[in-house]
């Protein structure tokens, strides 16, 4: 008797989607992509995933369980974590660094500001960046696709894509979309990417306006600067960016306007990063500068109820 009466504010809208639901469309999503990094990287691409998956679910259930929250580790979004900080690492880096850093992604920057739908930054994103400020040179090592295969060593050491682009080089459209040159385990093969990021927008998981938007900016903002727009789109972590991270529903604005200006932003940073900083990438620092100014995009963006009166 006690729910068959409940009272709550409007509006009162159901919808079939859950956060389960909306996870694991992320998760097939990300299948091409992590296929191809298995294929491309070895086996070893597979265990630094399932280390990381694995790191991201003990850590939200051991901190869940300190915190005296719920447990919420069946809600799918800690291994979706999981697997964006292990496509964020070299494909040779050892276990032990992918298991830090999910711990820091769920514990420090999801958990510690409340759990899921309540991080100001995405946790993968910043998951590497701490990695990359702490340990430089194991997130900087490059080998080359396939080296795991018919050879002595254990890999053959490669730059990425934008680095050879910097250094003058030419780089092959078709290496990028297949992603046969040096990167992160899931920034390399293009093509998977794609696939997923389309998945997703059919789904009606992600809206089409961040990823056209950003990708557009990248675009334009590469021929204003003599770059080679393909290159520069399919190259590094802009596609995983765009469909996957940048998207996020909580560090990304809500508002149409806000969509298009948080693209924007994030196409503009990730350009003027790569042609000008010393670092080549710049999609995980733009991404993160990005979601520290949602809050206020979003103030300026959000339409004023009708016949609202203001007081000065």
């Amino acid at each position: 008797m006690e729910n068959d009466l409940i009272i709550s504010p409007s509006p009162h809208i159901r919808a079939k989607t859950s956060t389960t639901r909306i996870m694991l469309d992320v998760l097939i999503a990300l299948i091409p992509a992590a296929a191809a990094s298995v294929f491309l990287f070895g086996f070893h691409a597979l265990v630094l995933i399932a280390d990381s998956v694995i790191a991201a679910v003990m850590a939200e259930y051991i901190s869940r369980k300190v915190m005296k929250r719920e447990n919420t580790t069946g809600d799918l979004s800690a291994v979706v974590t999981g697997v964006l900080v292990a496509f964020n690492l070299p494909p040779t880096i050892a276990p032990g660094y992918a298991v830090f850093g999910s711990v820091i992604a769920v514990v420090v920057v999801k958990q510690m500001f409340g759990g899921i739908g309540n991080n100001f930054v995405n946790p993968a994103l910043a998951a590497r960046i701490i990695l990359l400020s702490s340990f430089p040179k194991a997130m900087t090592n490059w080998t080359a696709p396939f080296g795991y295969s018919g050879m002595k060593t254990d890999a053959v050491s490669c730059a990425t894509p934008l680095a050879l682009t910097a250094q003058g080089e030419h780089v092959a459209v078709t290496d990028l979309l297949f992603g046969t040159t040096g990167g992160c385990l899931g920034e390399t093969c293009a093509a998977a990417l794609i696939l997923g990021g389309v998945y997703l927008m059919l789904r009606r998981v992600i809206s089409p306006v961040i990823p056209v938007v950003y990708i557009g900016t990248v675009s334009l903002m590469s021929m204003a600067l003599s770059l080679d727009p393909l290159v520069q789109i399919l190259s590094g972590g802009l596609l995983l960016g765009a469909f996957f991270m940048a998207t996020d529903y909580t560090t990304s604005p809500i508002t149409p306007k806000g969509k298009m200006i948080y693209a924007f932003g994030c196409g503009i940073i990730t350009i003027l990063i790569r042609k000008y900083a010393n670092l080549p990438e710049g999609v995980s620092f733009s991404i993160l500068i990005m979601n520290i100014l949602t809050p206020l995009i979003e103030r300026v963006t959000i339409p004023k109820p009708f016949n609202q009166l203001t007081v000065d």
